[in-house]
């Protein structure tokens, strides 16, 4: 039997909890940065996410996995919200957040651009849609883009 992957495992813990407290799970990521490993919880709520709801689930979170013991490292858990800026990864994100301003950066570039920015149209296709005012729309195809994030204009 293959073995589950930690985020996966995290998912299935959570999600049940998360719904019934009206809270959406945004991603969760489990990564070593120096001697350290990270387990990463990001959620979102419809006016916001508290500093009360992070706790909340911090220690569901917490009790949930010292129960199961599914993960053989030592780790350091972290529950907060994405960020005004928050980066846009599934697909219902990129339909939540259909014409808002987005940054897209490129791992190549594309017309002389390696950061595209503009008002997100959408993923059609497998495609990143963003509409420049000035250089009309761009569509670009999703394993060309690095990330794509939430921006905020301060004109």
């Amino acid at each position: 039997m293959k073995k589950k992957r930690v985020v996966d495992i995290v998912e299935e813990i959570a999600l049940p909890f998360l719904d019934k407290n009206n809270l959406e799970l945004v991603d969760v990521e489990f990564v070593k940065e120096g001697q350290h490993r990270y387990l990463r919880v990001y959620l979102d709520k419809e006016n916001g996410v508290s500093l009360d709801d992070c706790q909340l689930v911090s220690e569901y979170l917490n009790e949930k996995l010292d129960e199961l013991d599914p993960i053989e490292e030592n780790y350091f858990l972290e529950v907060s919200s994405p960020g005004i800026e928050r980066q846009l990864k599934k697909e219902k994100d990129f339909e939540k957040y259909k014409g808002r301003l987005v940054e897209a950066r490129l791992y190549h570039t594309l017309n002389g651009e390696k950061i595209i920015k503009g008002k997100l149209m959408g993923l059609k296709d497998n495609k990143v849609i963003i509409n420049r005012e000035e250089k009309g729309e761009v569509e670009i195809a999703r394993d060309k883009v690095a990330l794509v994030k939430l921006s905020i204009n301060f004109d």
